[in-house]
């Protein structure tokens, strides 16, 4: 059976022409799945039904290839052979693998499959490169493959983290990969460059069709350059690790370009993606909109919010409650789990803190000469404020995270070294107006409402120092002839004391005397 799969790969390579087109499923020649250099290929892989790839016709100028297969969070793996070697395979649902050619070789095949008893819907693609361009993974000492283009992802409640190997400098077929760490001048490794890009799908949109077709913008250089977000350069002094805000429900790709700044020539990596949660987790995973207990909490919250937000300066001990339950929520929702966060300034947390308190000081130092404004104002943004966390506990808003992300920093060490990017789509858009217009609504009415009034509401010590001082003077109020507290605690105590006592026998207790 191998020699006749042979004999058919040599009758397919002497065909003029390559077979397959953008998006498209492509052709197949005696269970072979033929693919074309760059051009993406959706697939559905079954447990009982290993594929095996296959690219014809590779060109002479071609020095190594990058095959690469998508899913949305079910597990494929991809191998050069059908012994999966640690060394020559890769398991996960962003993953693959370079070939590195040989001289004279036109012809290379790769074997696809997946344990999952669930046919696995995935997208896949094949690159080339030429002999001046850089290997990505190609000095990998830290992950299992010897040459490792893939982007490695963790995360938790607070933050997501990428790693990936640093690349090697390209080389002709005929020629060894250069070394990766005898030297450190300008012709090794380490004059490379590597762009780190972010990547938002639509907001609230977990399908796996949205996934796999945004996915295809995020493989290429030009069309990651084009469409991500670059989040920071790193260079070969550097990790190669950087960490984000974790975003939950929301799906974010990420990738790496590897740039030779002296040869202007690059490379990407193989994107990865995640949403901050498990597809096949139970409770709590990534299709549960959340709990029905959430929901109606946070929607009596926002109508308290709302209620603070046009009558909280009137009711201000109210409003102090509201505010002080306000940050505990905020707390206790991220246990369990900006000024710019992104600049390297802020990573220093004694910087931060002070930056957060000086601000934080100023705007009341601003207000001090009227703080009946600096109070209907507060009431009237943190007010209308509940009714954003009111919808995100229904929909998903990057707006919570102004003050999500603040509270992170404060409760988890590491999340200084995140980088706190969100995406501000269409729904973003729609909150925000609503936040903008019920906050000027509130702090209106409560203005106009306001005026002629006194600034605050009297203190309850002095309202009670005011009616003992109106009830000692005036003799003719019923209250004037109560008689102080402590008589009439004493009076009390000599009352139970009376119950305690033996009643006297009634009559005379001498004789009478004849």
């Amino acid at each position: 059976m191998g020699l006749l799969r042979l004999l058919v790969l040599a009758v397919l390579a002497s065909e003029p022409g390559a077979a397959g087109g953008a998006e498209t499923v492509g052709n197949s020649s005696e269970g072979l799945l033929e693919f074309s250099v760059g051009k993406f290929r959706y697939l559905e892989l079954k447990k009982t039904f290993p594929e095996e790839a296959v690219l014809l016709h590779i060109s002479s100028n071609v020095t190594f290839l990058i095959f690469q297969i998508h899913s949305q969070y079910q597990n494929t793996t991809i191998s050069f052979s059908e012994t999966l070697l640690p060394n020559a395979s890769g398991t996960g649902t962003d993953k693959g693998l370079v070939f590195i050619l040989r001289p004279e070789q036109s012809m290379c095949t790769w074997r696809l499959e997946t344990l999952d008893p669930e046919p696995v819907q995935t997208v896949a693609i094949l690159l080339s490169y030429s002999e001046s361009d850089p290997i990505p993974g190609g000095c990998n000492l830290e992950f299992d493959l010897d040459i490792d283009p893939n982007i490695y992802l963790e995360y938790n409640s607070f933050e997501t983290t990428i790693k990936f190997a640093p690349a090697n400098l390209g080389h002709a077929r005929d020629a060894d990969p250069p070394l990766c760490d005898t030297e450190t001048g300008r012709d090794s490794r380490w004059r490379l460059q590597y762009d780190v890009y972010q990547y938002f799908l639509p907001e609230n949109d977990l399908t796996e069709e949205a996934l796999l077709r945004h996915l295809q913008r995020m493989a290429e250089v030009p069309l990651v350059q084009a469409n991500a977000v670059k989040v920071v350069t790193l260079t070969a002094d550097d990790k190669t690790s950087v960490s984000f805000s974790s975003l939950r429900e929301q799906g974010v790709i990420y990738n790496v370009i590897v740039r030779d700044p002296f040869l202007n020539t690059s490379a990407a990596y193989v994107p990865a993606h995640t949403y901050a949660c498990s597809f096949e987790a139970g409770e709590g995973n990534c299709s549960s909109l959340g709990r029905v207990s959430t929901k109606v909490f946070f929607t009596l919250f926002a109508l308290l919010g709302l209620f603070i937000c046009f009558f909280g300066h009137r009711f201000w001990k109210t409003g102090f409650i509201f505010m002080g339950f306000f940050f505990y929520i905020l707390i206790t929702r991220l246990t369990p789990m900006k000024y710019d966060g992104n600049l390297k300034i802020f990573r220093d947390d004694a910087v931060f803190w002070v930056t957060f308190s000086c601000i934080a000081v100023l705007i009341p130092v601003v207000f001090m000469g009227c703080l009946r404004i600096l109070s209907i104002l507060s009431c009237g943004f943190i007010g209308s404020y509940s009714v954003v966390l009111a919808v995100d506990s229904y929909l998903y808003t990057s707006l919570s995270y102004v003050t999500l992300n603040v509270l992170k920093r404060a409760l988890h060490v590491d999340f200084r070294r995140a980088f706190m990017n969100v995406p501000f789509q269409t729904n973003d858009f729609i909150i925000l107006a609503v936040w903008g217009m019920l906050a000027v609504s509130g702090i209106t009415l409560q203005i106009r409402r306001e005026r002629g009034q006194p600034f605050f509401p009297p203190h309850p010590y002095k309202l009670w120092k005011r009616e003992r001082e109106r009830r000692v003077t005036n003799i003719l109020d019923p209250s004037y002839h109560i008689p102080p507290l402590r008589e009439r605690l004493y009076g009390r105590l000599a009352q139970i004391k009376e119950l305690f006592q033996k009643e006297q026998p009634a009559g005379e207790r001498t004789p009478l005397l004849l």
